[in-house]
């Protein structure tokens, strides 16, 4: 958690009582400081899970945890630990998590794989046991904790709590949904790049819960980077009461489900774009639209070899609308793409057109643009009606001194 909060931060909204979630928090001690770094949330029975997990094929033994229980889709209670990762810690790692599982399922009255568990912070210290049980001790007579509290203890690095509310109407019903998130550095759109919850007190069938975060997570946390590199530890979980009543979702054929994915998309992309304002050093927020492309995929990659350019990145940092570094990282993506069709704007400035710089173009609505914190890149392939937007930051001095020191 750092002292100085991020130009780009947002105010932490007021989130909604979600029925039949309560979450506290306390002191674990996992490092040096004196600030919460558990988490525990309680759910009340019946509660559908579902969950997206890093790609790293050197996954915490939280997310392997995780994954299996997934699939049996019920979900009592959930741990989150931060300053500490628990990622490449062999057999003292997975014994961690199954203490932290077990001793939470004697206290809850429930099966061990009803309890998730995640962790944060630096890679290849096994999370000490003895502290883990001190924590759940006193979490688990600890007075309910508001939405902020909770999003606060689960940062590292981050500079300000994350979260977000939507609603959705089903049948009649109001539902609401609330996330948090943490994440700032290591953050690369590989399947989610953070650690994020989200909760309703919609009722809906766990696999199709599973279905709508799938899709959900594609325009969101897969669509968002700060410096390429993809977490060990990096898991989303979506958590469903059901407490609103309303007919249990199972397919989009039902009334209002239509609605109610718009809403977690929506939540999502809210909380994904929280991810990106607090990128390690950022100062500005930066849109990338390919449109033209073969297909969305091609778009995708396309905008994230962009969005990854550290070339880019500190082109914008300093404010000089270098597009010659966006046709090098379009050219470097790998993906189908013709130099005489390409096209390139900042802002609603068009900078290039066709394969050519735009004959006399005015530099000056692009200098004012690039001075703002909201940077809008856009490139036109003019191969095909693929499209994808991928959403980063810059890359100043702050990320190195960051990173530079992070385990001190």
């Amino acid at each position: 958690m750092s002292d100085q909060t991020s130009p780009l931060a947002r105010p932490f909204p007021a989130l909604p009582a979600i029925p039949g979630v309560r979450a506290a928090v306390a002191r674990a001690r996992y490092k040096n400081w004196d600030r919460c770094d558990l988490t525990y949330v309680a759910f009340d029975e019946g509660t559908a899970v579902a969950g997206v997990t890093t790609k790293s094929k050197c996954p915490s033994p939280e997310v392997e945890w995780c994954r299996a229980a997934l699939p049996l889709g019920r979900a009592r209670a959930l741990v989150v630990n931060a300053g500490n990762s628990n990622a490449f810690t062999g057999h003292r790692g997975r014994a961690a998590v199954e203490a932290i599982a077990a001793k939470v399922a004697g206290s809850v009255g429930c099966q061990p794989s009803d309890v998730f568990v995640s962790s944060t912070g630096v890679i290849g210290v096994p999370l000490p046991i003895d502290k883990a049980e001190a924590g759940l001790d006193a979490v688990l007579g600890a007075p309910e904790a508001t939405w902020e509290e909770a999003a606060a203890t689960i940062m590292t690095t981050d500079t300000f709590a994350k979260g977000a509310v939507t609603r959705a109407a089903i049948g009649g019903k109001t539902v609401s949904l609330v996330g948090i998130i943490k994440g700032s550095g290591m953050i690369a759109p590989d399947m989610a790049t953070m650690l994020g919850y989200v909760f309703t007190d919609a009722a809906v069938e766990p696999a199709f819960l599973q279905t709508m975060l799938d899709t959900a997570n594609v325009a969101s946390f897969s669509s968002i980077t700060v410096d390429g590199d993809t977490s060990t530890s990096d898991t989303v979980l979506a958590f469903a009461t059901g407490k609103a009543g309303n007919d249990v979702l199972r397919s989009f054929d039902d009334a209002g489900a239509d609605a109610f994915q718009s809403a977690l998309t929506e939540l999502c992309t809210e909380l994904a774009h929280l991810v990106v304002r607090d990128g390690e050093g950022a100062s500005k927020f930066i849109a990338i639209t390919v449109e033209g492309a073969v297909s969305n995929e091609s778009a995708h990659t396309i905008a994230l070899s962009i969005a990854n350019s550290p070339l880019v990145k500190t082109a914008i940092a300093g404010e000089d609308a270098n597009w010659g570094r966006v046709v090098m990282a379009v050219g470097k993506a790998g993906e189908p793409a013709e130099r005489d069709k390409l096209s390139i704007r900042f802002g609603a400035t068009q900078v290039a057109r066709e394969g050519l710089a735009v004959e006399g173009y005015d530099e000056a609505p692009v200098a004012a643009h690039l001075k703002g914190q909201e940077i809008d890149i856009g490139v036109e392939l003019g191969l095909g009606e693929g499209r994808a937007t991928v959403w980063t930051c810059d890359l100043t001095h702050g990320y190195i001194a960051i990173n530079a020191d992070y385990r001190s």
